[in-house]
């Protein structure tokens, strides 16, 4: 009998062992599919089934969207169709109506609203208000969001755009926070730097308040339910919240716990912002988008956070088609050009891309539907996402070169005081653009992040200014000058003129008496008093001081060359690497091969790249075996030179994805889905040419298709109309 016990004890554990080791291979392999993503408000539609691993369902609100469906029946669409499901609202709007009516708790909220100095609520919606964020709005949101979708069984949660609007702060609601907070009565923000540092620094605090205690409430909730629970925060770019004159956490939230990761929102409406150069305002789309990856990259790679990079093939704003494929192709080209990411949101908003009416060219009033030779483009493009390798490869040009960021970019953008302005954040691209217009592949670095060692890895020169930010913890003036002692350069740029140099500040009180933030960091440097423009030696490293503001590198006309020689002088000092000017961009990932030759440069020279390729860029994707790339274009191209496995028949590229694929010694077959509506064009890989091509329907039917044989690349071209049921395609030889 006790052996009986014994027995059934051992085997109900190794059952119970096996279970959660299946549990564990299943969890495994439910997150690994999470490389692609798009959220969607709307239940699944034929039209709209991209066959990206997750769809984030959109919003809380039953029947929001088409379809008149419950959030759950939503999600359920989704589940039903083969989608891990994921969950996305704002945590500045959204659909809270019963919160600002008093339907939650029987009393009006909508003087929570972001109010300007002239009384005008900042509003996202009908009866949507860019929201302050109290106490009593974070517990709406526990329980009447964030419960509900973990009850619906979602581990993964996004509360996106935490933005307060730098000409806000003039509400009730901010007026309560504010004394709360600061322990003395609210002070309007235009009359003084002062008031406007403080007002800013409120409203960065108030949203870091708003999701660090939602997401531990979620995976609170859901370690209560057995659940891992994942938070993310999708989120502009430091640099276009700071241009747009927004204030929201950023940098911040990738030290918290509670925070898993982000979905970089950088996409051609934010990319296409203008910004000078050289002398002259223009849009600048791929080096703005590089800058803006780059961003949102060296916020969390120093952390170890999650990132998703995003594209649009649209924007919020109506232009046409034309225009979009222009600047879709940057903004993709320079989320590839970052090798260590590869997870992405493939789109926002699949509805209003694949259903929405957008002029036929810039000088046509004509309105439609995505053209076929758009969407499959865009189909190929996005496909190749699932397979994009991370990779150690670095994108071409000389390494090594930073300029720093901080949160506090987002204060001194509104308003202007005493007179100083900084004309679309000039200040920052000042640093950036003059070395970026010669091929010099900057990257940032967040003063937030400056106390974790990855953070200096591979640096050799930081380029710095507080002429548009200051430093909020004067203990990163410590890492700077360690990294400097143990032989960095540092590079200075700025009068230290701007308003904000004299707000009360950790540099001017408790007994420091810093005329500005940087006078403190001179001394930490070994460098003496009046901290003149030069260079100065501390420990192995270099301290050199420019007594310009960067904003005077770009607004005027060929008045870079002096900061572009100090930093190829400092670069090449001491060392056999010279700093190699260009005017391009190039990167190799698994068989991808990314290009972007800039304009604006000393050379008009096209990149000329020869082989063995096929053009992701053209919806026909020919294979070429020379590609030019002008000034101010982009290539995304597919070297079958590198193909992994080149005997075993394969999907070199296709505007679908591909299910079941079968080889045998005289076949391969596969089925491919995609939206419906949209025509799939695809390469194949095969030992020989196919002596029968079948293209079925899933009931069997026999399908069109045009097809063709190109002998050099061994490679068969098909094209039919996607299905999301599933084409299935046979090929025997």
């Amino acid at each position: 009998m006790q052996k009986t016990i014994i027995l059934s004890l051992l085997l109900a554990l190794s059952v119970q062992s096996y279970s959660q080791s299946r549990q564990k291979d299943k969890q495994s392999k439910t997150q690994s599919r999470e490389k692609t993503t798009f959220q969607t408000s709307n239940p699944w539609k034929p039209v709209t089934d991209l066959r990206a691993d997750v769809a984030i369902v959109y919003s809380v609100k039953d029947h929001h969207g088409k379809g008149n469906m419950s959030f759950e029946e939503r999600v359920q669409s989704w589940r039903d169709k083969g989608y891990t499901t994921h969950f996305m609202t704002g945590i500045a709007w959204g659909e809270y109506q019963d919160y600002f009516t008093g339907a939650w708790d029987g009393e009006q909220h909508l003087d929570e609203g972001q109010v300007t100095q002239k009384g005008d609520t900042l509003w996202h919606g009908h009866m949507v208000p860019y929201i302050v964020p109290s106490a009593n709005f974070i517990k709406y949101m526990k329980e009447k969001v964030i419960k509900r979708v973990i009850d619906a069984g979602i581990d993964a949660i996004f509360l996106e755009e935490p933005e307060f609007w730098a000409r806000s702060g003039y509400s009730g609601a901010f007026k309560s926070e504010w004394k709360a907070y600061y322990g003395f009565d609210w002070r309007p923000q235009h009359e003084s730097p002062e008031n406007t540092y403080l007002s800013n620094k409120l409203k960065y605090h108030l949203y870091y308040r708003a999701l660090n205690e939602c997401f531990t409430y979620a995976k609170e909730y859901g370690k209560s339910k057995g659940m891992n629970i994942r938070c993310y925060v999708p989120t502009h770019s430091l640099v276009n919240y700071s241009q747009w004159m927004i204030v929201s956490p950023e940098a911040s939230l990738a030290s918290l716990p509670c925070v898993d990761g982000y979905i970089a929102q950088v996409w051609t409406g934010t990319s296409r912002e203008p910004n000078y150069f050289n002398g002259q305002m223009k849009e600048r789309v791929f080096e703005t988008a590089f800058l803006e990856y780059g961003s949102m990259e060296s916020m969390t790679e120093p952390t170890g956070r999650k990132m998703f990079f995003l594209t649009d093939p649209i924007e919020d704003w109506p232009r046409d088609w034309v225009d979009y494929k222009k600047n879709y192709q940057a903004t993709f080209t320079a989320q590839l050009l970052y090798p260590k990411i590869a997870d992405y949101e493939v789109m926002p908003w699949p509805d209003r891309i694949y259903e929405g009416y957008y002029r036929t060219s810039a000088n046509s009033d004509r309105k439609e539907q995505i053209p076929r030779f758009y969407s499959t483009q865009m189909q190929v493009m996005i496909n190749t996402l699932n397979n994009m390798p991370e990779s150690g490869n670095k994108v071409s040009g000389s390494q090594g070169i930073g300029v720093l960021m901080a949160n506090s970019l987002m204060f001194q953008r509104f308003p202007v005081h005493q007179g100083y302005e900084d004309p679309q954040l000039s200040n920052f691209y000042g640093q950036a653009l003059p070395l970026l217009k010669r091929g010099i592949p900057v990257k940032t670095v967040h003063i937030e992040n400056v106390s974790y060692p990855q953070t200096w890895k591979d640096l050799k020169i930081l380029i710095m200014s507080y002429s548009n930010m200051k430093p909020m913890d004067k203990a990163a003036h410590d890492h700077i000058a360690e990294w400097v002692k143990n032989g960095g350069v540092l590079v200075y740029c700025g009068r230290d003129e701007d308003a904000f140099q004299r707000v009360q500040e950790w540099w001017n009180t408790n007994g420091n008496t810093f005329k500005a933030p940087s006078e403190h960091l001179f001394l930490k440097l070994g460098v003496k008093e009046p901290f003149n423009g030069g260079e100065y030696i501390y420990g192995k490293g270099k301290v050199y001081i420019l007594r310009s503001d960067p904003k005077e590198f770009v607004l005027k006309a060929n008045n870079d060359e002096a900061f572009v020689n100090t930093i190829k002088t400092l670069y090449e000092t001491g060392s056999t690497e010279k700093l190699e000017y260009k005017n391009h961009f190039t990167l190799t990932r698994g068989p991808y091969e990314l290009i972007s030759v800039v304009d604006e440069n000393s050379s008009l020279s096209p990149y000329i790249m020869t082989g063995r390729f096929i053009d992701l860029f053209d919806p026909e994707i020919p294979v070429l075996h020379e590609k030019q790339v002008r000034p101010g274009e982009q290539a995304f191209l597919y070297n079958i030179s590198r193909v992994k496995n080149p005997k075993t028949p394969q999907v070199l590229a296709a505007a679908a994805r591909v299910y079941q694929e079968k080889v045998t010694k005289s076949t391969y077959s596969f089925v491919a889905k995609s939206a419906l509506n949209t025509t799939n064009v695809m390469r194949i890989l095969l030992p020989v040419k196919a002596t029968k091509i079948e293209v079925t329907d899933a009931a069997g039917k026999t399908l069109p298709v045009e097809s063709s044989w190109d002998a050099g690349s061994k490679t068969c071209f098909l094209k039919f109309e996607n299905n999301p049921e599933g084409v299935h395609v046979k090929l025997s030889w």
